[in-house]
């Protein structure tokens, strides 16, 4: 259950969130900015994970429980990267992706944006 954040408290890059969406849900996101951005700023971006499998589509990282602290199935969406307030993020974290897999992540985005 979501509590209040202690002083002091900022997203790590790698953690999961749960994020608070316009109309009351709530999705999983993985914080993807940098760790000196997200002490400093108002907001983060992250890349929102999804339950839903969508063929072949290499922007989408698989994301399997418990890696993230997730429960189920997941991806990444390399595709969809955004930027929420950080006060929309459930503390404490559902937990971290693994370094391999946030490269895969970070491989997506940068094709996505054709970095």
């Amino acid at each position: 259950m979501p509590h209040p954040a202690p002083q002091g408290w900022y997203p790590r890059r790698g953690e999961v969130y749960l994020v608070r969406l316009l109309g009351g849900k709530t999705r999983p996101a993985l914080i993807l900015s940098a760790d000196l951005l997200n002490k400093y700023a108002l907001d983060v971006c992250v890349v929102p994970l999804t339950t839903v499998q969508r063929g072949d589509f290499s922007l989408r990282i698989p994301v399997r429980p418990p890696e993230g602290g997730l429960e189920r199935d997941s991806w990444a969406k390399g595709d969809q990267v955004h930027t929420v307030e950080k006060r929309d993020l459930l503390h404490p974290p559902l937990g971290r992706i693994a370094q391999p897999t946030l490269r895969r992540i970070e491989e997506a985005v940068r094709a996505a944006l054709q970095l």
